[in-house]
């Protein structure tokens, strides 16, 4: 299995999209069109701190991990926060969400950037056990407003 971690190309719009769908299923969320397309434009907007990386195996897109960087308070550097990493679910396991995580490890080396973040609910027990490879629970409990 060849795994290349690489960032998005305009060229992987229909498959995301697919992954996506997956992403949003798998948490059963509801988003309008609207959204999903403002995500697709925000990665290639240069004005935007959104990026993806995606997972490309075997010559197909298979998953990819939507970050954003910035400005924090207790470092002098951005922050890097892993809002969605999403994995087609006949690799999970398999190494490539690892590869995920060690590339967005490198990412934020190269670019100075202190600290990587993110969140993922409590029972979802597979990316825990890749997660807790890099790093232990920090305890926090996240408090979300819709408005």
């Amino acid at each position: 299995m060849s795994v290349i971690i690489r960032d998005a190309a305009p060229a992987d719009e229909a498959r995301w999209r697919e992954l996506w769908a997956g992403y949003t299923t798998y948490y059963e969320v509801s988003l309008g069109q609207d959204v999903t397309d403002s995500v697709w434009r925000r990665v290639f907007d240069p004005s935007s701190s959104l990026f993806m990386r995606v997972a490309e195996v075997d010559g197909r897109v298979e998953g990819f991990a939507l970050c954003l960087t910035h400005e924090a308070t207790w470092v002098t550097s951005l922050d890097c926060y892993l809002e969605d990493l999403f994995l087609d679910a006949s690799l999970r396991g398999k190494g490539v969400g690892k590869a995920m995580m060690d590339d967005l490890v490198a990412l934020c080396e190269a670019n100075g950037w202190k600290r990587l973040y993110w969140h993922t609910d409590t029972e979802n027990a597979r990316a825990r056990k890749l997660y807790d490879q890099y790093v232990e629970w920090d305890g926090h409990i996240r408090y979300r407003i819709s408005l």
